[in-house]
């Protein structure tokens, strides 16, 4: 069995402040094989709001990953990545902490706080695009999600 033969659309929440990072993503994923719903929030007040689906974001779907910056307004990505993993409700989704910055600190304290993965984001668009189809293809083709194993294949 491939890893195309299980890719399947995903819903992705990208949690970062940089319009043009969002739409470097945007575009990196559009290079990729599968399709993907992909829903943004400016900072980490408004992640939160849509993962408890309150306010305006009653309706939103949960996502099967989360892409999380670290350096935003209001609520950093940080205190996001805590209380997504101290909420049991939330705790199962996969944090992908996607930032700037290279720091062994954030590097040990993002672990510590569970994320599932730390990438320094790649000035680089090609780079990018190479990083964007790495997650594509472990956390959409290899890696078994929860919630996501009644619509897979094979």
């Amino acid at each position: 069995m491939t890893v195309d033969h299980l890719k399947k659309s995903m819903q992705i929440l990208i949690v970062d402040d940089s319009p043009e990072d969002v739409e470097f993503f945007r575009l990196a994923l559009a290079e990729c094989d599968g399709e993907h719903a992909v829903s943004v929030a400016q900072d980490g007040v408004e992640a939160m709001e849509r993962l408890h689906r309150v306010g305006q974001f009653q309706g939103a779907p949960r996502p099967d990953i989360i892409l999380l910056d670290l350096n935003m307004p209001r609520k950093d990505g940080r205190e996001v990545l805590a209380e997504v993993k101290a909420d049991p409700e939330l705790k199962s989704i996969p944090v992908i902490v996607l930032t700037s910055s290279s720091s062994p600190e954030d590097v040990v304290k993002m672990y510590a706080l569970h994320a599932n993965c730390y990438i320094t984001k790649p000035i680089d668009f090609e780079k990018f695009i190479g990083i964007t189809k790495a997650i594509e293809d472990f956390w959409f083709g290899i890696a078994r999600l929860p919630g996501a194993e009644s619509s897979r294949r094979g």
